[in-house]
Order: structure tokens, then sequence, then C-alpha cells
């Protein structure tokens, strides 16, 4: 007997280009093969780490290699997300929108302040959602995983040809020298050794809830 698996609309939220993939690239990919909805928001441009419409048209590639459906942007000016009522509002406009099962946010403990501030607004906007998992960037601090998706070598390829596509971010990490890709593959590897495999992406439930 065959068992039918439902369909989940899921949401990835990042405060700029190429947050998402570094965090969450390759369970997205892994989602969208299995036929779930893939869904981003993006609230910055990334101008301050890069010319705006690059940085978009990187996106945009970035997207179709996940195989998402749809980017929304928050028009936010990159280092500016503010912690307010207008913010929470277009999250959740997003949320009533699309109706995710599940959503993906940058950890509210980091060096950069949009990433604090997305975590703290996409918190109070995620109230009614059962399933929120943060994920880590190379900025982030203090990251305790207690969930992880087994990537495996397929799906570290693909997270590595996304993250290529923000061709012009790949040298612009916090370490002289090593790109993003070798600090995908780093972290890949060391989350994989915690969950007993291979190479994995790891995340911070904010709620997971299981249904039995």
């Amino acid at each position: 007997m065959s068992i039918s698996i439902k369909k989940m609309n899921i949401l990835a939220i990042g405060a700029h280009p190429d947050d998402i993939e570094i965090g969450c690239g390759a369970t997205l990919a892994k989602y969208a093969k299995n036929g779930h909805n893939i869904y981003l928001f993006i609230a910055t441009d990334g101008s301050e780490g890069g010319n705006d419409k690059i940085r978009r048209s990187e996106q945009e590639e970035s997207k179709r290699i996940i195989g998402a459906k749809e980017i929304f942007w928050g028009e936010y000016k990159d280092t500016e997300i503010k912690i307010n009522k207008s913010a929470i509002t277009k999250i959740e406009g997003i949320i009533n929108k699309i109706k995710p099962d599940l959503i993906f946010i940058n950890f509210y403990n980091d060096t950069h302040q949009d990433h604090r501030h997305i975590a703290a607004i996409t918190t109070s906007a995620t109230r009614y959602i059962r399933n929120v998992l943060f994920y880590e960037t190379p900025t982030t601090q203090d990251f305790q995983p207690n969930v992880f998706v087994d990537i495996g070598e397929k799906f570290l390829k693909i997270k590595e040809n996304i993250l290529k596509a923000h061709a012009s971010q790949i040298d612009k990490t916090n370490i002289k020298n090593l790109s993003i890709i070798e600090v995908a593959r780093s972290s890949a590897h060391f989350r994989g050794i915690q969950a007993r495999v291979p190479y994995a992406e790891a995340f911070q439930s904010l709620r997971l809830f299981i249904n039995i």
C-alpha cells in the first residue's frame, strides 16, 4: 500500500542574499527535490556587501538551483533592519499568503545586527507557527543545534553550486583566504560528525511539532 506524503509549504527567511544558502541551502534543495514548495524572503538586497542589482540577480540564480517557487524582497536597507510593528506585520503578511508548515530563520545570537533583528522580528511574527528552526551562518555565536538534516555528498555539491551562484560573495568571509565554499564544506562535515553521518546541516528549534 502506498503512503501519500503531504506536500509542505516551506518558508526560508534571510537578512541578506546568501544567508539562507549557507544556513539551509542543501536542506531546501532536498525538500524541493521531494516535491515540497519552497519560498524565500530576503529582507535586504545586501548592497553594503556589493552591487544591489548584481546581488538580486545572484539570488534569482540561487532560487533556480534550489528549486524555490518565489522570492519575496523585504526592501530594507542593508544594516538598517529595525524591530518594529511594521516589520513584524510584513513577515505576517508573507506567512498569511503562503501558509508555511515550516520556517527557517537566522539564529538570534549573531555578531551582525541584521541577523539578530530579523530573528527577533520573525520570532514575533511566527508565534502561531508550529515548526520554526534557526540556522547558522559564519557570524553565528553559541549555536547549540538539536535538529540535523543528512545532506550527503549529493546535496552538499548542490549547496556548493547554490553558493557559487552568489559569485560576488564567495571570497567575502570573516576568515582571511577562506572561501564560503570551504566554510560550507567544513561546517557540513563537522555537523555531520555530530549527527553521525558524513555531511549534515544543523538547526536549533524554536518549536518543532511531532505528530504521532
